[in-house]
């Protein structure tokens, strides 16, 4: 059974065939290296204070656009985006590369296929935000 409606599942594959997704092994290795991908939580606020990946910086996929150049100053720097299962952060993904970004990727699975290989969270302090 597919995740989203017909036509939005085939217009997520559709993107996701024209845009670089990697897999949550080569982020975690990519995240161990000095000169890391900035990695992009796109989920909404709910998800993100529920839990979100190390070093991550929040920008819900509404405000993308309008924040991503708060954030990333040069539009050659890696990126790499995630949502709860992949295809909000292949959207973002897209809508990146059509601004001018230029090394912008989308994590496969999401921060469930995170999540389902242990791989280490955060769970922001509710005292602190």
């Amino acid at each position: 059974m597919a995740k989203y409606p017909p036509l939005c599942e085939a217009f997520i594959t559709q993107i996701k065939n024209r845009i670089t997704e990697k897999n949550i092994v080569e982020i975690n290795a990519d995240q161990r290296e000095p000169q890391r991908a900035c990695l992009i939580d796109v989920r909404d606020n709910d998800e993100w204070i529920k839990g979100h990946l190390p070093n991550a910086v929040h920008i819900p996929r509404n405000k993308l656009e309008f924040l991503i150049e708060k954030v990333v100053e040069t539009p050659d720097a890696p990126i790499i985006l995630y949502c709860g299962g992949g295809g909000r952060s292949a959207l973002g993904t897209n809508t990146l590369l059509q601004m001018g970004y230029t090394q912008v990727a989308s994590m496969a699975g999401g921060y469930r296929a995170w999540c389902a290989a242990d791989l280490p969270i955060v769970i922001p302090d509710e005292t602190n935000g």
